[in-house]
């Protein structure tokens, strides 16, 4: 079998494996955030924490509960860093110096798990367990709660109440979460993922030195980390180490875990808005263009350039051999069209065009499918945006699932999707203006612009991957990056919840013949389009001076 037809297998059972869990998950996920019972577990957590799961919220309060959710969770991860040394299985590492711990707390609690530290010399078992690891589920949770809360925003009418941020919160994580994470487990470590509390041991004497290897609960962070799509990985390799990704089963079922979510919670939308064909039409569209970008990247990293790539049968610099160039360009595909960030190979070893297509996956909003929760309100974000180009370019008032598109609505839209090109671009500019955080890149030209550009779209798309060639372990690019995840992450959920609730608080539009019909395949290409034109005309200059430079060269 050649690697090209193997790639295309390894496509055709990820779909057909998504294909048979969309509806049941989708479904199951729709009635977990509209039942009205409450388990046992459930309540003895709101006792603790005081919250009244049955109050509604208005779109402010759910913020502010967020928020302090949030600033909360950051608090305690860095506490737990900066102590790491005086806690028992800290394995002898020491505690994080101040900027790192920063910059790896604001990364994990705003579901970025952008890693500028080696986690195997770096983290020892409770910051890993304790710290990491919950937050890889919580951080998951709040994204799937505010992409709930938008969709309520949709179905409700003439209220300005938005549901409880501490159910949503609470229901996501053990009801959703937990449960898949907890059976994604038992087969990554039937297939071979480690999963102990060893500490560090030498294995053997390699060219006069020693390697040491140390162990951890490794499986279980797996599974949250690709099904939350975190990307923080256990090991500096990441998802390409095999005590991580064993073999090429595990490394399809972790892009399986990565898309699974993202995917079926556009069932879960339609079901809520009483529309399956609604959701089905948002599928669509982040079917297609993530079937686009797969298509291309197996082409750009397959394309025979040179003796050296004939002869491998491929781009395979800088790609684990277990997986190929097929698996790891699938993989690169879903980690960066996702808010995972997790490799399997490293994105600066891709070709030019290669590098830049997992670049311009983030730039998009990380929305085909995107993040756990994120996708879905950034596409919806993105919808609000087409039928208003559709309506001034028919000369009708735009609407979207019975309610307006105003004024107000197109303000909050607006300033959502230019809140990360912002950051990107001004931080990526900063630090190539400035004499000394250049000096970080590894390589000079259009390649050493390119891993800068990378970094901050990584984080402020709460991305996590990086392009493994910038040294971002310094006071600038750890403080500017943790920077850039906190805006990222924050500042368009403000919009997100602004928009529910002035959507949630009009009466529903009746639907005549002169409405756009949403759930068509025309809406599906009017909204396909509106994304690639509207981010190609955000990023152009930016690509044209990093990976299309280098690729046409």
């Amino acid at each position: 079998m050649g690697p090209v037809l193997a790639g295309v297998l390894q496509i055709l059972a990820l779909t057909g494996a998504l294909a048979l869990v969309y509806v049941p998950l989708g479904t199951y996920m729709a009635r977990v955030y509209s039942s009205r019972r409450h388990l046992r577990v459930e309540r003895w957590l709101y006792r603790g924490i005081g919250a009244d799961p049955d109050a509604e919220m208005t779109w402010p309060a759910y913020l502010r509960a967020l928020l302090a959710f949030s600033a909360v969770s950051v608090l305690f991860l860095y506490l737990l860093q900066r102590l790491q040394g005086f806690l028992p299985g800290s394995l002898g590492f020491a505690s994080v110096s101040p900027s790192q711990s920063f910059n790896t707390a604001v990364s994990f609690v705003t579901n970025t798990n952008w890693q500028s530290y080696s986690g195997e010399q770096t983290m020892g078992h409770v910051v890993q367990t304790a710290g990491l690891a919950v937050q890889n589920f919580v951080s998951a949770a709040v994204g799937m709660a505010v992409a709930v809360a938008l969709v309520r925003g949709f179905s409700r009418s003439r209220t300005g109440e938005l549901g409880n941020f501490w159910s949503d919160l609470v229901r996501g994580t053990l009801r959703v979460l937990l449960p898949v994470a907890a059976v994604a487990t038992v087969v990554l470590v039937a297939c071979g993922a480690i999963q102990n509390f060893s500490g560090i041991h030498e294995v053997g004497q390699f060219m006069g030195g020693s390697q040491q290897w140390n162990g951890g609960a490794v499986a279980s962070q797996e599974a949250i980390k690709e099904l939350g799509t975190n990307g923080g990985g256990y090991f500096n390799a990441n998802s390409a180490h095999p005590f991580e990704n064993p073999t090429p089963f595990t490394n399809l079922l972790e892009i399986f875990l990565i898309l699974v979510i993202p995917f079926s919670l556009t069932r879960t939308f339609g079901v809520l808005t009483g529309s399956a064909r609604q959701g089905y039409a948002i599928l669509a569209t982040m079917g297609t263009i993530w079937l686009g970008f797969t298509a291309l990247m197996m082409a750009t990293e397959f394309a025979h350039h040179g003796p050296a790539l004939q002869a491998a049968g491929g781009a395979l610099e800088g790609k684990e051999v277990r997986f190929g160039v097929g698996g790891s360009s699938i993989f690169a595909v879903a980690t960066t069209l996702t808010s995972t960030g997790a490799v399997d190979s490293f994105h600066s070893s891709f070709t030019g065009l290669g590098g830049g297509i997992t670049m311009l996956g983030m730039m998009l909003g990380e929305i085909a499918p995107g993040g756990v929760g994120s996708g879905l309100y950034g596409i919806l974000v993105m919808a609000v945006i087409a039928v208003f180009i559709a309506g001034l370019m028919v000369g009708r008032t735009p609407e979207y699932l019975g309610k307006k598109i105003g004024a107000r609505e197109m303000k909050l839209a607006a300033c959502y999707i230019l809140v990360t090109p912002a950051l990107v671009l001004v931080f990526t500019a900063a630090s190539m203006a400035l004499p000394t955080p250049p000096n970080s890149a590894l390589n000079p030209g259009a390649h050493g612009f390119s891993e800068v550009l990378y970094a901050f779209t990584s984080a402020a798309n709460n991305n996590g991957s990086a392009f493994a060639g910038l040294n971002a372990n310094t006071d600038w690019f750890n403080t500017m990056t943790g920077l850039a995840m906190l805006l990222g992450r924050f500042v368009p959920m403000v919009f997100v919840l602004a928009l529910a609730g002035s959507l949630a608080g009009q009466r529903p539009v009746p639907v005549t013949a002169g409405t756009l019909r949403t759930e068509k395949p025309l809406f599906t290409g009017l909204l396909v389009g509106a994304i690639l034109i509207i981010t190609g005309l955000t990023y152009f200059p930016a690509l044209a001076l990093g990976p299309l430079a280098e690729g046409l060269a």
